[in-house]
């Protein structure tokens, strides 16, 4: 008689009662029981009504200075280049207080606050979109730990991205394309890929970097003697012998993820082309979004890539524009990133307000931190720019669900530090999910020994964001 090997056994002990206890656990459970009945990135119906379907992330690596942007600071500028005592965060020896080299003034309707360099987003038809977030805090000063924390819900990394959970609770709408489609500049934002890991998620839900330059996506064409017809009987031999192998082990989750892999990367061969080719879009669309200039036409091709991907059904797009760390040269830094940006977000909110997606779609600007109102002598120089600041971050949202027009929160007199409806990541997460329509309680997964969710251990929503 042949001996069951000792992990199949062990696995099948795993899989007898407590298996049938979370069977029944999940059986109540409508998300669970759509997610066990469809593929793994099949649409899933939402936990409870909402309006936004899809995410663009706009991502500004380094941490834009909140009082250089949206939350600008009189008192600040009347205390420009006098002595500082903060002691709080990266604060250490002699300090001066830095005034925004940036005037500001109110913008569209409703008069939020904006930076003077920002010159198509203070369009009307754009500014009265957004949602400013000034109660915010972080909690790493550290760039890679930071940018974890906001991205995946930890600061340590191997915990599964926002865009992860999402497309895992969702779904995607279209079955040719990833769920999660991160984009970048030239450089990877700092912890690199973690940013946009699945974790312990199965490899699914992982995020899939767009390239800048060349083909987006590694071999997305094959070679010129491979026709569809024979990589599709290929494909379909090697679907057979891994069939096979993950009958006799069926513990091997990675094996299955491999398997759909093969298969979407096979369907993106017919779907990306497509996708990506800009030539379709009339010029009128590609001079809004700025791609006919230099300084924008990177990002622009990005956000223009977003909106396109949103039409077809991509849950979740992140765009990272790196360079906003400004410890010194604040002005010709935050003008630079903000001229970089400025035109094509403005291009992308009103692009998606045009076509009537902008209420399913929730867009949100933000970085890793805030930044200080005070910076340190170095060398005895007077170094005009900002270290790193937890206390104190601005970002906004637009779309989806949020209260258009609107400021929530303050900050105090110098933005160093968030006072009113103030409220940690965890609670941006929790909120997040909400407004997609996810419960972060309920979107959890079994893990090292216990069901791990976003939140880490669970949030509060931040109500005054949402209409």
């Amino acid at each position: 008689m042949n001996q069951q090997p000792r992990r199949e056994f062990l696995y099948g002990l795993g899989s007898s009662l407590g298996a049938l206890a979370l069977t029944d656990l999940m059986a109540g459970d409508g998300f669970a029981a759509a997610a066990a009945k469809a593929g793994p990135l099949s649409p899933k119906p939402p936990m409870h009504p909402s309006k936004a379907k899809a995410v663009i992330m706009l991502f500004m690596e380094g941490g834009p200075s909140q009082t250089d942007t949206f939350d600008p600071k009189p008192e600040l500028d009347r205390l420009h280049l006098s002595e500082s005592t903060r002691t709080e965060g990266l604060a250490s020896g002699k300090r001066f207080y830095v005034g925004s080299p940036f005037k500001s003034r109110k913008v569209g309707g409703a008069g939020i606050d904006m930076c003077d360099k920002f010159v198509h987003l203070a369009d009307a038809e754009v500014a009265d979109e957004l949602c400013v977030y000034r109660g915010c805090q972080a909690e790493s000063l550290n760039h890679p730990e930071a940018l974890l924390h906001i991205n995946t819900g930890s600061r340590l990394g191997g915990d599964p991205a926002l865009g992860s959970w999402m497309t895992y609770g969702l779904g995607s709408e279209n079955q040719n394309l990833p769920g999660y489609v991160v984009m970048t500049e030239l450089a990877l934002p700092q912890a690199g890929s973690t940013n946009w890991s699945n974790g312990f998620l199965p490899a699914y839900f992982q995020g899939t970097r767009l390239r800048t330059t060349g083909s987006p996506i590694l071999d997305l064409k094959p070679a010129g003697h491979i026709t569809p017809d024979h990589q599709r009987r290929a494909l379909d031999e090697l679907a057979k012998l891994n069939a096979a192998h993950l009958a006799a082990h069926p513990e091997h989750a990675e094996l299955a993820s491999r398997m759909e892999s093969y298969e979407l990367a096979f369907r993106m061969q017919a779907e990306v082309p497509g996708l990506v080719d800009l030539t379709t879009e009339s010029a009128e669309t590609l001079e809004m979004y700025g791609m006919n200039r230099p300084e924008t036409a990177t990002f622009g091709r990005q956000c223009l890539m977003a909106r396109r991907m949103v039409e077809q059904g991509v849950r979740f797009v992140q765009i990272f524009s790196g360079g906003w760390d400004s410890h010194d040269y604040l002005e010709r830094g935050h003008s630079s990133r903000i001229a970089s940006v400025d035109q094509p977000i403005a291009a992308l909110i009103k692009d998606l307000k045009r076509r009537g997606m902008l209420d399913e779609t929730l867009v949100i600007w933000t970085g890793e931190f805030g930044r200080t109102p005070d910076n340190n002598y170095r060398g005895g120089v007077t170094s005009l720019g900002r270290d790193h600041n937890v206390d104190a971050m601005t970002m906004w949202l637009a779309g989806g669900g949020t209260k258009r027009g609107t400021i929530v929160g303050a900050t105090d007199e110098i933005g160093a530090k968030a006072v009113e409806c103030v409220h940690p990541i965890r609670d941006l997460h929790v909120t997040l999910l909400h407004l997609m329509g996810l419960d972060d309680n309920r979107l959890t997964y079994f893990h090292g020994g216990r069901y791990k969710q976003l939140s880490q251990f669970g949030g509060e929503l931040i109500t005054e964001l949402i209409a």
